[in-house]
């Protein structure tokens, strides 16, 4: 019998989660702007609290427009589920919190989007948590850095903003021997460019207002579980193994053998944290998700080209990107990423920052603000904006120079693009 073929990446980007209205015909998903939802009866009532049977309560918990979302990520991925947020900060602090507390432990990259690093260095600290942040290169490392109150592993497929490929492979496989699961933030690459549960992943995090969105119009975060790790025999989460008092003593493993921790995300984080996403967020970022295989084919096509021309520039220093036969992981990204590297990267102008404020003051197409995955393109400094936390020694780590500038790449005329560069690293140069 011929193995069953599943849809492909584009239909499920357009159709997953979601069928024609019933009762209306509307084929786009409709926004459900409402707060909650009428019980038929009280005994209606008790059963969806109680869990008993399926349904919406209040929107802070679930809506049908975020659930159309959060299958729909969750059929790309290849997870069992996931939980739309209010961003892609708040889906990490989700993922920590559902199963991390006071007295644990996590270790990350120190190759991190700046208020990643923040949460977990700073901020988490305070409540208890604490924090490794090891080089996601050093495989020792990672070993070497848990601990018997480890509870989670953590890095980005691709590090902001020096483009570290994450060997997805190696730390899934270490951090199972250590009966750990591993979460990554797959905002860089989308479901498009790398699936991390096919790889070994456990849990996959998205800022959804980058790529995913792709329009910089709506804020919003979505945490996918792949369903595979097996929180029992870990031995290492009485949050999901144990009764809870606080959801009427339910064991959520035994509630749900596959589901445990999107069930305590849901049914604890949202409620007592309240970060979700507006239906009306959710809408937009499915909007977005529909035309993701052809902006990121776009994307990077335009990189490619901006990166081919950066490297010939007297003015420029170095660029980093996956690649480029110089990136120290060129190899791991032919092997993970043969789509491409994204669209975002970073390279080093001469003349420091002095320069670098020159160069970003003096651009015309390229819009000056923090973000990336926008359909148009993007700069910034890190070390004064995104990571001006991170002191020097953190930012050396982290691949961030006084002179080091990131790109997000857009969809514009890649011409343009090279034009607007060209001129700006000319004035950049000048005394």
């Amino acid at each position: 019998m011929p193995a069953p073929r599943y849809l492909g990446f584009d239909t499920l980007s357009l159709h997953a989660g979601q069928q024609p209205d019933p009762t209306t015909g509307a084929r786009a998903t409709p926004i459900f702007q409402t707060t909650s939802y009428v019980f038929r009866d009280t005994d209606h009532a008790a059963s969806l609290f109680n869990m008993e049977r399926a349904g919406h309560v209040y929107s802070r918990i679930s809506n049908p427009t975020n659930a159309v979302l959060e299958e729909r990520i969750a059929a790309l991925e290849g997870g069992i589920g996931a939980i739309a947020t209010a961003s892609g900060q708040a889906a990490l602090h989700l993922a920590v919190a559902t199963i991390a507390g006071a007295g644990s432990h996590v270790v990350a990259s120190r190759s991190l989007y700046g208020g990643s690093h923040n949460l977990l260095h700073y901020t988490l600290r305070r409540f208890g948590i604490d924090t490794t942040f090891i080089d996601p290169r050093n495989l020792d490392a990672w070993r070497e850095a848990i601990r018997p109150n480890t509870k989670l592993l953590y890095a980005e497929t691709l590090g902001n903003p020096g483009l570290d490929v994450l060997d997805i492979p190696s730390v899934s496989a270490l951090a199972h021997d250590a009966k750990l699961p591993l979460l990554v933030d797959s905002t860089f690459t989308t479901p498009y460019l790398l699936r991390p549960f096919d790889l070994g992943a456990d849990l996959i995090y998205h800022s959804a207002t980058k790529f995913l969105g792709g329009h910089g119009v709506a804020i919003g975060g979505l945490l996918v579980d792949s369903g595979a790790f097996d929180w029992e025999a870990s031995g290492r989460f009485p949050e999901l193994t144990e009764p809870y008092d606080g959801f009427h003593g339910m064991d959520f493993q035994e509630e749900s053998t596959v589901a445990a921790f999107l069930l305590r995300a849901r049914r604890e984080g949202l409620r007592d944290f309240g970060a979700c996403m507006a239906p009306m967020v959710a809408f937009q970022i499915l909007q977005g998700i529909e035309t993701l295989s052809v902006r990121m084919d776009r994307h990077i096509s335009n990189t490619r080209k901006v990166v081919e021309f950066l490297t010939k520039q007297a003015a420029v220093e170095s660029v980093s990107y996956p690649e480029l036969p110089s990136h120290p992981d060129h190899e791991l990204a032919k092997k993970l990423l043969p789509k491409g590297c994204g669209a975002v990267f970073t390279f080093a102008i001469k003349g420091g920052r002095p320069a670098g404020r020159k160069f970003i003051e003096t651009l015309r197409v390229f819009s000056h603000l923090a973000n990336v995955g926008d359909a148009k393109s993007l700069v910034i400094h890190p070390a004064s904006t995104t990571h001006f936390r991170m002191d020097d020694a953190a930012l050396l780590a982290a691949g961030i120079g006084p002179g080091t500038i990131r790109l997000s790449i857009g969809l514009e005329d890649p011409q343009d693009l090279i034009d607007d560069l060209a001129q700006a690293l000319r004035v950049s140069q000048k005394a």
